[in-house]
């Protein structure tokens, strides 16, 4: 009976060593179907990425992250479908897609790349000084975020460039602002935005023009002395701009600027055609 016992147990123990066998040979080959399978829906995404038809590209995109999701080519299909929306101004889809990527490979080495497109997904829909400021807002936000965790790429060196184009827009906001408290007579808050510029963006182009119209303003306001400061501070650092001749007329009113003295010799020449004529 021992030895019945004993046989019966060795050949259960074939049995499971053969099944087990089996089994893994079936898993491997299963996995490799599915790889083939995925690496063959990457392949027609980009294609169709290249042809143009970016949502069919995305669709398969995220259908080759489906077929093996534990594949190395996963991650890389979820940013590749946000870049397919990106590409044609789908700016909403990409942003889901890399929420996504973000959720589910947070540790991945392209999320430089990532960040990097999610800000240009925002940077893509700043329009003028005169409309919504959210994208500029969260753009900025992001290319900074890029820059301090990663400052040894290229994305960081974009995101520099990147963001002195936003101060820029940001700055135009201000002056715009200001301009239009001038014509309202809202003293005070157009002197506010003017200093914004100089305070926060006093890399930009606006801040020559913010100057002036600081020394212009408090000169109307009766605020000579203010004004004095604000023109000698152009005269230092801007004395060859049209900026700084427009301040110098405040104080000096028989003074012609070079745009003046250009009128009076066009309209000189102008008299002067006719008699050809």
């Amino acid at each position: 009976m021992q030895n019945v016992l004993t046989l019966l147990f060795s050949l259960f123990l074939i049995i499971i060593s053969s099944c087990s066998s089996k089994n893994d040979k079936i898993s491997i080959l299963e996995d490799e179907n599915l790889e083939l399978q995925m690496i063959d829906a990457y392949k027609e995404a980009y294609e169709e990425l290249e042809s143009g038809d970016v949502i069919y590209a995305a669709k398969k995109f995220n259908e080759a992250e489906l077929l093996y999701p534990q594949s190395e080519w996963a991650p890389k299909s979820v940013l590749l479908a946000a870049y397919s929306y990106y590409s044609q101004n789908y700016y909403d889809e990409a942003l889901s897609e890399l929420n996504r990527f973000f959720k589910k490979y947070p540790k991945h080495k392209n999320l430089d790349y990532a960040h990097f497109l999610y800000a240009m997904c925002y940077y893509e829909n700043i329009i003028d000084e005169k409309k919504d400021l959210e994208p500029l807002i969260i753009s900025k936000k992001k290319f900074k975020f890029i820059i301090q965790n990663f400052p040894d790429t290229d994305f960081a060196q974009d995101a520099k460039f990147k963001i002195n184009l936003i101060n820029d827009v940001l700055a135009s906001k201000e002056m715009y602002l200001g301009k239009y408290y001038i014509k309202k007579q809202k003293w005070a808050a157009a002197i506010n935005r003017f200093k914004n510029i100089l305070e926060l963006y006093g890399t930009t182009i606006y801040v020559e023009e913010a100057l002036h119209r600081l020394v212009e303003t408090n000169y109307k306001i009766g605020l000579i002395e203010e004004a004095e400061k604000y023109a000698n501070l152009l005269g230092y650092n801007y004395q060859s701009s049209q900026w700084y001749e427009q301040s110098y007329k405040i104080f000096n009113k028989e003074y012609q600027t070079s745009i003046q003295i250009k009128k009076d010799k066009n309209s000189v020449f102008n008299k002067f055609k006719k008699l050809f004529k």
